[in-house]
């Protein structure tokens, strides 16, 4: 089982929801939070700098991928514990500032362009709702 966290805006290049970390990204760049979820957000964002690889693609393309549209999205491993109770700790900051976070499940999520212990990045297939 694969769990995605998303907002309800689009990402442009993927058509899908907005993914958690981008949202959080634009929300800490904001002047909305106060500073205790500020300083929240920041740490939940470092330990996730420190703790979860950057994949390094995002097409299914063969390269050069920097010429190719990224339409895959992000995942978690349901085995992935600690992420995903660090992620839902980025939701309610979120969810706090009216942005609707929807929790995503799928046993398959599309074309794999890469994957480690705690991730997947796919491509969606068509019937995958995120």
């Amino acid at each position: 089982m694969y769990l995605r966290f998303a907002i309800e805006k689009r990402n442009v290049d993927s058509g899908r929801g907005i993914g958690i970390f981008h949202a959080a990204v634009n929300l800490r760049s904001s002047s909305a939070l106060e500073q205790w979820e500020y300083e929240v957000l920041c740490e939940l964002l470092h330990w996730f700098d420190q703790n979860l690889e950057k994949p390094d693609r995002f097409t299914a393309s063969k390269p050069p991928y920097y010429r190719k549209q990224p339409k895959a999205i992000s995942w978690f491993k349901d085995t992935a514990i600690e992420h995903i109770d660090r992620t839902r700790q980025m939701v309610v900051i979120l969810e706090r500032h009216g942005l609707t976070v929807q929790t995503h499940r799928a046993e398959r999520v599309g074309y794999v362009v890469y994957e480690d212990e705690f991730q997947v990045v796919a491509e969606p297939f068509s019937d995958v709702v995120c």
